[in-house]
């Protein structure tokens, strides 16, 4: 008799085909489908030749091909085809079989699905996959989410194909129930918009403010990223910098078109930040500056009419670039900082008792938003669990500190460059806020109290305590209803 798979896989694109070399590497046998069944055949005479896979071409196949409890993971677009295969799936599996979500999808989907599994006796797990096809192939960050009772059969298989750190230990824990996994790689996306922005206004201001070349841009971010810098964002960048056009000489980056696309998740980001109440506006900023981006056409036209500053930097340049560092260091900070912000009020909010030192040592290696001072960031934690903001933490609020100086003279000569800073400086307006003991708020609860009698609270009175004035003298004592949208 053929020995049975240890799991399965649906969706034989690029991550997909990836995920599954990589689980054979580690000694994994595989089996494979996918809806185009000529791709099945195409992997098992091409990349997977030779090698531990079972080609699938029909869901029922793949099913009888997996030892039990089987595991199936999905690596198909979010949305509905991932209900589909749920509907297609249940009915063929007996109680206590696995199906993994690997894809993208949001948060609330994925506990819609345990639910909708668990009455079917399945175990329905949502997977958080970071690292692109790179990480996929050699070791992703993995989040997994949704049913506990899957975890002790899965844990082998994620543990052992995810992304290791210096120690050996494997960046791929159990998240929480229901949608947590999938949350938290929400998040991770979100703070990863929010780190591409940083590096494309740093690349903004050194290329078109202070007019350097992809050369000496290349140099630059090859010496950030040996430094406190040091992450995947900037080590790609160093790449992307010294990649020259084979048809034209130029650098790669210089002839591509300024107009970002996106897939959703950091507009997810900001929209539950928006339903939790939770200010991550430098998330915000990011997905918004890919908004302004695709009208480019809009753009060329604006900038034909509107007038700014189009001086050229005429400072020290070294010592503009060493603010630089500082200011995108800054600023980076207060990006983590909001997303474990969003976390924390998720986790309240849904119960999950998310572990924020476990999700930073997860972010380590694998993912996009990997970053070495992601290990200050689990100490932080290690001290604090409750730590209310990560900017409150000493290693932090001494970093700030430090480059806050730096940090304001970026963005100033940013302004009289007239060169777009919205990531960065939003970033300080986060931590301008955050450290504002005293915001203008309150007399924005006296014109809502004015003009809808919604009430407010007094610097005199015990919180929880609503008052309403009658400004006019005409509109009586009846106040609004107080609450919080």
């Amino acid at each position: 008799m053929n020995k049975l798979a240890d799991i399965g896989l649906i969706g034989l694109a690029v991550m997909g085909e990836n995920l599954i070399l990589n689980m054979e590497s580690k000694g994994f046998t595989v089996a494979c489908f996918n809806r185009s069944v000529e791709k099945v055949n195409a992997f098992i005479l091409g990349r997977g030749k030779g090698r531990n896979f079972i080609g699938c071409h029909n869901l029922i196949e793949l099913v009888n091909s997996l030892s039990t409890p089987r595991k199936i993971m999905i690596m198909v677009k979010a949305g509905q085809p991932v209900d589909e295969l749920l509907t297609a799936l249940l009915p063929i599996l007996q109680p206590g079989d696995i199906i993994i979500d690997g894809g993208n999808s949001y948060y609330p989907d994925t506990a819609r699905r345990c639910v909708a599994a668990a009455k079917e006796g399945i175990l329905f797990v949502g997977a958080g996959v970071s690292g692109g096809e790179e990480g996929a192939l050699n070791g992703p960050s993995i989040m997994p989410g949704g049913a506990a009772e899957a975890w002790p059969d899965i844990k082998p298989i994620f543990q052992a194909i995810a992304a290791k750190v210096a120690d050996n230990q494997p960046c791929c824990e159990w998240i929480g129930p229901d949608g947590a996994g999938h949350f938290v790689k929400m998040v991770h996306n979100g703070i990863e918009y929010g780190d591409m922005q940083l590096v494309c206004e740093a690349y903004h201001l050194m290329s078109q403010g202070v007019g350097m070349t992809a050369g000496e841009m290349q140099q630059v971010f090859s010496s950030w990223n040996q430094g406190i810098l040091d992450s995947y964002l900037i080590e790609i960048t160093a790449d992307i910098l010294g990649k020259s056009d084979t048809d034209t000489g130029r650098p790669v980056v210089d002839i591509i078109l300024d107009a970002a696309g996106q897939k959703g998740t950091g507009k997810w980001t900001s929209q539950v930040g928006l339903d939790l109440g939770v200010a991550i506006p430098q998330i915000a900023e990011a997905v918004f500056a890919r908004c302004i981006s695709a009208v480019k056409d809009e753009r060329i036209a604006a900038g034909q009419v509107l007038n700014g500053p189009h001086g050229g930097f005429s400072g020290d340049r070294e010592a503009f670039l060493n603010q630089l560092h500082d200011a995108v260091y800054a600023a980076k900070i207060c990006s983590y900082a909001q997303g474990f912000q969003l976390l924390r009020a998720a986790s309240q909010e849904y119960n999950w008792q998310l572990n924020f030192g476990e999700i930073a040592l997860m972010w380590r290696g694998g993912c996009i938003i990997r970053a070495r001072f992601l290990d200050d960031i689990k100490q932080a934690f290690s001290a604090r669990p409750e730590l209310p903001n990560l900017l409150l933490a000493s290693f932090f609020s001494e970093a700030l500190a430090k480059a806050q100086r730096s940090w304001r003279n970026v963005i100033k000569t940013a302004i009289d460059l007239g060169i777009p800073t919205p990531a960065m400086s939003t970033a300080l307006t986060y931590y301008d806020s955050y450290r504002c003991q005293r915001l203008p708020a309150n007399l924005l609860q006296a014109m809502r109290d004015y003009f809808g009698a919604h009430t407010y609270e007094r610097i005199d009175r015990l919180r929880g305590e609503f008052f309403h004035t009658n400004w006019t003298g005409k509109g009586g004592n009846t106040a609004s209803t107080s609450y919080n949208a």
